[in-house]
């Protein structure tokens, strides 16, 4: 995990968001009403801690790949062309499954998600996924958890297994 918190980018559209790859398809600044269409990818395994978004829904729509997803105490295995809503305050999550990696975009309205991305996210010096970082340290995970506060983000459990 490499966070580059210095700076806000909001002028990039291409970020290295912890292990994937983040084009920023929409910007909630291009429009009136707030909306973020971010298009990920990320290697097989990827799964960020268990989390709430107090300002916004999150939708997913699985491009390719195979992702399960845990919202609330379900779990769900999305595949290419499956659509899902994690409602604000309900605690979700997801885990890449396929070998491939998984290809997805998450749609929000409310700014709080993009800007966390852009936060914690560096410009990607190419148009591919990062290097794999490995297991945040302590500090890190200090900073991370503040920053993701900041923007209406709680973490409230571990990441898939």
């Amino acid at each position: 995990m490499q966070p580059a918190l210095a700076i806000e980018t909001d002028d990039c559209r291409v970020l290295w968001f912890f292990d994937t790859l983040v084009q920023v398809r929409v910007s909630e600044a291009d429009g009136h009403d707030a909306i973020s269409v971010l298009e990920h990818r990320a290697p097989y395994g990827d799964s960020p801690p268990a989390h709430i978004h107090r300002d916004e829904d999150e939708v997913f729509h699985i491009l390719a790949g195979k992702v399960r997803f845990q919202l609330g105490g379900q779990q769900l295995e999305l595949g290419k062309g499956d659509t899902i809503i994690a409602p604000r305050g309900i605690p979700h999550t997801y885990r890449v499954d396929s070998k491939d990696g998984g290809h997805f975009l998450t749609v929000t309205c409310n700014r709080s998600f993009e800007r966390f991305v852009r936060a914690i996210g560096r410009p990607a010096v190419r148009e591919e996924m990062p290097a794999p970082s490995g297991a945040p340290t302590p500090e890190q995970l200090k900073i991370v958890t503040d920053v993701a506060g900041k923007h209406g983000i709680e973490f409230v459990g571990p990441p898939l297994t």
